[in-house]
């Protein structure tokens, strides 16, 4: 066999070898991180639940999930060690500002302008800025003029009839079916 034929083979082990390892370095991170769990450290299972370790023994963890509430996981379940400040921030919604000395970006523009009083409380006047509606414009009186009288009142009573062949199509519709 020539070196041509071998090498497609050559490169097809050479990345299955690759991969596989890549693998491993993953599941034994992962399994250094579930070792290393201690009580008290917050987690996310791969279910995606938050909880706080309670205890860890040798196969499984005992997760306790809220006020009275302990649960029992296996360790290969636990998906994440979460840090303090990253668990708090999930679970309870408490920001950890680490960068105080920065500026903080105001709600509103009223700091922008040299006056300390809110833009709106300036003018004393409140803005609409709704739609109005029909019944609060006034509405004007259309002038009467004198209507003129019609010669035939049966051209008022009564419109001319005329037969369908004499009829024009003014929309722009044709008559070809």
């Amino acid at each position: 066999m020539s070196l041509v034929t071998l090498l497609p083979f050559i490169v097809l082990i050479g990345a299955m070898f690759l991969m596989t390892r890549s693998a491993k370095k993953k599941q034994n991170a992962a399994a250094q991180m579930r070792n290393d769990m201690q009580p008290g450290t917050g987690v996310r299972t791969i279910g995606g639940m938050y909880a706080t370790v309670k205890e860890v023994n040798e196969e499984t963890v005992l997760l306790d999930a809220g006020p009275g509430v302990d649960l029992l996981f296996a360790k290969n379940a636990i998906g994440a060690v979460l840090g303090d400040d990253e668990y708090n921030r999930i679970v309870h919604g408490i920001e950890h500002d680490l960068k105080s000395d920065e500026s903080v970006v105001p709600d509103d523009a009223s700091s922008l302008t040299e006056t300390d009083e809110p833009a709106d409380a300036s003018d004393g006047k409140a803005i609409d800025l709704g739609k109005k509606d029909a019944a609060d414009e006034p509405v004007a009186e259309p002038i009467a003029e004198p209507a003129a009288e019609p010669a035939d009142e049966s051209a008022v009573a009564e419109p001319k009839k005329t037969d369908g062949a004499e009829l024009k199509k003014s929309d722009g519709e044709s008559d070809t079916k």
